[in-house]
């Protein structure tokens, strides 16, 4: 892949010609892969640069450190994953499917299915490396699961569930189930959301009338 040799930090303009975003996305997509493969700790600007098909120089004329390009390789496989499988607007379905739906969402595999392998690496190196945990709870757990405390929160708030739960102590079971699912099976059952929430929605539902 042909590299822009003029490029400057993220954020910052200089002279020669603008920075190639197909190069960008490369390491970006090389970072993500190299994350999941190798771990934090292992990881190397080298590896990186040689998986993308560019320089080390490329590289760190974008990103000054390990970190940073790791804080914006989520983002952006968290942005691509959001572009291929929107999600659609929670608030017209009836309840129990809204509900699923956020869940499906928050699933931390993702759409490639490597999101458990990256977790798995967090809390593996997270004496290793500190603040490992918050840059992946900030940049790639966070924006998942914010579809679903908001779509219980907003249940809670119209009425729709009992008035003694904790909306957060609900999420985090429906989430944790994911991870649980996994270590007993060794894989990623697709329709755990569902199964998930036709068993705890009789729970904290509202009985009304």
């Amino acid at each position: 892949m042909a590299e822009n040799d003029k490029g400057t930090a993220p954020g910052v303009k200089g002279p020669g010609r603008p920075r190639d975003p197909a190069v960008e996305r490369a390491i970006l997509r090389a970072t993500v892969q190299r994350f999941v493969s190798d771990g934090y700790s292992r990881m190397t600007i080298g590896d990186i640069a040689a998986d993308a098909g560019v320089t080390r120089p490329t590289v760190y004329r974008r990103w000054a450190n390990k970190h940073d390009l790791v804080v914006d390789a989520l983002d952006f496989n968290f942005q691509e994953e959001r572009e291929r499988n929107p999600l659609a607007p929670l608030e017209e379905l009836p309840p129990a499917e809204a509900l699923r739906k956020a869940l499906r969402y928050a699933a931390p595999g993702g759409h490639t299915g490597r999101g458990i392998t990256v977790i798995g690496h967090v809390l593996a190196e997270a004496e290793l490396t500190p603040g490992l945990v918050e840059l992946v709870r900030h940049h790639a757990i966070a924006p998942r699961v914010r579809p679903l405390i908001d779509t219980l929160q907003r249940l809670y708030g119209e009425g729709d569930l009992r008035p003694d739960i904790d909306v957060h102590v609900i999420a985090d079971m429906m989430v944790g189930s994911f991870y649980s699912s996994y270590l007993r099976g060794g894989d990623q059952d697709p329709h755990l959301p569902d199964r998930v929430v036709a068993t705890i929605w009789p729970v904290i539902a509202r009985q009304k009338g």
